[in-house]
């Protein structure tokens, strides 16, 4: 027996991400009824989620929740869902910096902050890293602006462009920005760079997996050899870096690097989500790699001193990463020339309103035994 039930919603278009935004108010308390939910919300068990509004796609199958925050230096909270297409399972561990676009416009539209003339600042906890940023909306005549000249890699057309700073972005989940210590260690014979900034990752030169870093996601995603090795390397990486066994977690997320084909972009970046390769790059992942450019002795850091994008011991405050789509510009900003202390990472996204009104979804009288569900830290 199932029963028929429904809450509000508005799906946004957050950088090069798509899905719901949901108040928190309007669902359970509990994070495994939350997870039931947003898996018939969004189709999930379907590789079309054709029973749903999910995309078929990681990156069309992700949920922003906002709610009033508590915390004295933000005005909403926002708590990211990353829902698996294939299998009946949500991870409430990473964040993602392409919906949180989303969460300044949304709160905007919501009534949740009060919009100011020009441009208002919102300021988000995000409740998966419990970490600041700061997003700048554009709000003439304290309406939300969704129109303007600004263009992403990886979305058509033009929109206003939204300013994404991250605070405080050092051991999000690990509490180091190098949690095993090392800048470089070597995993199945591969070196390896386990980096913690704004989230999780594992860095490895794509020439090391005989790789050139420049294929097309696709071609990426039909090598299976080299996607088994990847996971191998990832599961060792999450044990070295402290988060323990993360076969069922999203978490530490591969980037394969290499040096920039364009002369005026600093690298090549291909992210994986991490059993697909990204079409772009996430927000979160681009920042990161950014970080780790400055820091020395890790991969990236290699690889752009070798390309002479950086002198060895050297900052680099603007970056512009390669990917899939296109390329992802960021501004870093080191504290007293410090490479491994970060004021702050801003760069540049856009978002998009679809639709508003309400959205329906069916739960089994008892909650389904085959659901895993990564809790927020």
């Amino acid at each position: 027996m199932t029963m028929m039930n429904s809450i509000p919603c508005m799906i946004m278009r957050g950088g090069t991400s798509r899905g719901p935004v949901l108040r928190m108010r309007d669902l359970p308390d509990s994070q495994e009824a939350q997870a039931e939910i947003l898996l018939n919300l969004m189709g999930s068990g379907h590789a079309l989620q054709i029973d749903g509004i999910g995309g078929g796609d990681p990156l069309t199958s992700k949920v922003a929740i906002v709610e009033h925050s508590s915390h004295p230096q933000a005005d909403v909270d926002y708590l990211f869902a990353q829902v698996d297409v294939l299998n009946r399972r949500v991870d409430f561990n990473p964040n993602c910096g392409n919906m949180l676009s989303a969460v300044g416009p949304y709160a905007l539209e919501t009534g949740l902050v009060e919009p100011q003339e020009g441009t208002t600042i919102v300021r988000v906890r995000n409740l998966n890293t419990q970490r600041l940023i700061e997003c700048r909306v554009p709000t003439p005549g304290r309406q939300v602006s969704y129109e303007g000249d600004t263009t992403i890699s990886g979305v058509p057309g033009h929109a206003a462009g939204i300013q994404l700073s991250f605070l405080d972005i050092i051991g999000t989940k690990t509490g180091a920005l190098l949690p095993t210590g090392n800048a470089i260690d070597t995993i199945e014979g591969i070196e390896v760079t386990c980096l913690d900034a704004a989230t999780p990752i594992m860095m490895i030169n794509a020439a090391d997996l005989g790789l050139s870093g420049r294929e097309t996601a696709s071609e990426l995603d039909a090598h299976p050899a080299m996607l088994e090795r990847l996971e191998m390397i990832r599961r060792q990486a999450g044990l070295r870096m402290g988060l323990g066994d993360v076969s069922q977690s999203v978490l530490p997320k591969p980037v394969l690097v290499t040096a920039a084909s364009d002369g005026t972009n600093t690298l090549c970046t291909r992210y994986f989500v991490p059993h697909r390769c990204h079409k772009a790059i996430a927000v979160t992942g681009a920042i990161a790699v950014a970080t780790a450019i400055s820091v020395p002795g890790t991969v990236a850091n290699r690889i752009a001193v070798r390309a002479g994008k950086l002198e060895a011991g050297g900052q680099l405050s603007q970056v512009s990463l390669e990917h899939p789509s296109g390329f992802i510009d960021l501004d870093v900003e080191h504290r007293n020339g410090n490479p491994v202390d970060i004021a702050r990472v801003s760069l540049i996204r856009t978002a998009r309103k679809i639709m508003s009104g309400t959205i329906f979804y069916s739960l089994p009288s008892a909650p389904s035994q085959d659901m895993l569900t990564s809790r927020a830290s």
